[in-house]
């Protein structure tokens, strides 16, 4: 062999052996990082290759898939009550991709979860049958939610102190994820990303907002539990009209002829007194207001029910004057309705609370569980002393204060009320809340039934003198609690 034929021959040796190099790497490290990359049609391919498991509440599927007509794509997503349910389900769209309970659990939705196969599947990477995500979600507290809620702009949330079990999770303007679940979806896309309302804005878990008054249960249970004040009847060193320390600002209330001056914590939440609760946070000081706030979940940025949740934040930094604006909810402070259905639900739970979750199970076909999230997982956050105190100051809210739209027949609650300012030097119309516990005794043969809920109305189309947390979330309140409580 001559010396030309023998260099060209070791060139293509070479040239082969990268080839086999390459397509090994290829297969056996990089073919999963392929196959698992959004911009591979093949995987959308597959995913949408037989019909997707469902999303289940109460035991009835609230999703479904139909046959496609031409392309590849075979079966496409659809939706029963979608409207209803968006903020719970979110959406699987053959162009757009998938979001919350959908997107989290795509893998198991669409057969191609590892742990839905056999070891000779694994190995042959044949598609299974999917699995089913089984919610918390009670449908008549999510129906009595969406339609309180009506045409206004915000968020309810409800939720069962013992357990965490998220009851209802709604969000308003809603959405019908069914319009966008094609590959020929842009224009309803476009109409949806494109609407200043944000349809597709879960308000209830990734829009915080000022909670106003409604944090000043946190505030009452930072007072008891650090000893500034012995109970929610000792009176309070509290004047009114009181200035923000180091200020000339003057703290106003909205019900001037309000019995605030040294007003004890019953009297303060039942009246809502700014004074009181801005006092109390000054001279507790921000680090024992935040600490308290933080064993409550604000400043917690890995909140997963097992969708997450935005953190709402108490903030660090402040002055004494921005303190003080914190104990009503202002300056920096924001909240999310889950957030603030925590704050009730851990005190109506004695002080524990459970960590809110709204999906119970993922089973396979069988019906065989691949995850299962356990209720009644439980933190201390307050004394039980001081649980029972704050429960029975937020009972004279509902009884004879500013919670009154609140009360359900036959049923302990306890609420507070909360309008939390908006826009520059208050410009725009405030955001009204609610939160609040209802409870029923046994009659011993059954136990009492309980619920936790939060309600957010950031835009009701209202006169801004019409805008409270009574006139406008107690009532949607009301009726989630009665609906859970029935």
């Amino acid at each position: 062999m001559n010396k030309t034929i023998r260099h060209t021959s070791v060139f293509v040796l070479i040239l082969v052996l990268a080839l086999l190099g390459r397509a090994t790497w290829v297969q056996f490290y990089e073919g999963q990082a392929l196959a698992d990359d959004s911009k591979n049609r093949r995987k959308t391919i597959a995913q949408y290759a037989q019909p997707l498991g469902n999303i289940v509440v109460a035991g009835s599927p609230v999703t479904g898939s139909k046959k496609t007509e031409g392309g590849d794509l075979a079966y496409k997503r659809t939706y029963t009550d979608g409207e209803l349910y968006a903020a719970v389900t979110g959406y699987s769209s053959q162009a757009y991709g998938a979001t919350q309970l959908e997107g989290i659990y795509d893998d198991v939705l669409d057969g191609t979860d590892d742990r839905l196969k056999n070891p000779v599947d694994a190995v042959t990477r044949k598609q299974q049958e999917p699995g089913t995500v089984i919610t918390t979600i009670d449908p008549d507290v999510q129906k009595a939610a969406y339609r309180a809620l009506g045409d206004t702009k915000g968020a309810a949330v409800a939720v069962d102190p013992a357990t965490g079990r998220i009851l209802a999770m709604v969000s308003t303007p809603s959405y019908d994820p069914s319009k966008i679940a094609g590959s020929a979806d842009g224009a309803a896309w476009k109409e949806l990303t494109t609407d200043e309302d944000k349809p597709m804005v879960n308000r209830a878990l990734r829009q915080p907002l000022p909670p106003g008054s409604t944090f000043k249960l946190v505030v009452a249970a930072a007072a008891l539990e650090d000893g500034l004040y012995g109970s929610v009847d000792t009176a309070t060193k509290s004047p009114d009209p009181y200035t923000l320390p180091n200020t000339r600002t003057v703290l106003k209330n909205e019900n001037a002829s309000a019995p605030c001056e040294n007003a004890t914590i019953r009297t303060a939440l039942q009246y809502s007194c700014n004074n009181v609760f801005a006092k109390m946070a000054a001279d507790l000081g921000q680090d024992r207001v935040k600490a308290m706030a933080e064993k409550f979940g604000f400043n917690n940025a890995e909140l997963d029910v097992p969708v997450r949740a935005y953190a709402s934040v108490y903030p660090s930094g402040m002055d004494a004057a921005q303190t003080a604006l914190t104990g009503i909810g202002q300056f920096d402070v924001t909240a999310t309705p889950l957030q603030m259905a925590m704050v009730s639900a851990a005190i109506a739970n004695d002080g524990l609370l459970a960590a809110p979750h709204m999906v119970s199970e993922v089973v396979d076909s069988d019906g065989d569980a691949l995850t299962s999230f356990d209720d009644g997982d439980t933190t201390r956050i307050v004394s039980s002393s001081t649980a029972e105190q704050l429960r029975s100051a937020m009972q004279t809210v509902v009884e004879k204060g500013t919670g009154t739209n609140a009360a359900v027949s036959g049923a302990e609650v306890g609420g507070k009320t909360g309008t939390a300012q908006h826009g520059e030097n208050n410009s725009k119309t405030p955001y009204a809340w609610f939160t609040s516990y209802a409870k029923t005794p046994s009659d011993g043969k059954q136990p009492g039934k309980q619920v936790a809920v939060a309600v957010m109305i950031e835009d009701s189309g209202a006169a801004r003198s019409e805008v409270s947390g009574n006139g406008l979330a107690a009532p949607v309140a009301q009726k989630m609690m009665a609906a859970a409580l029935k």
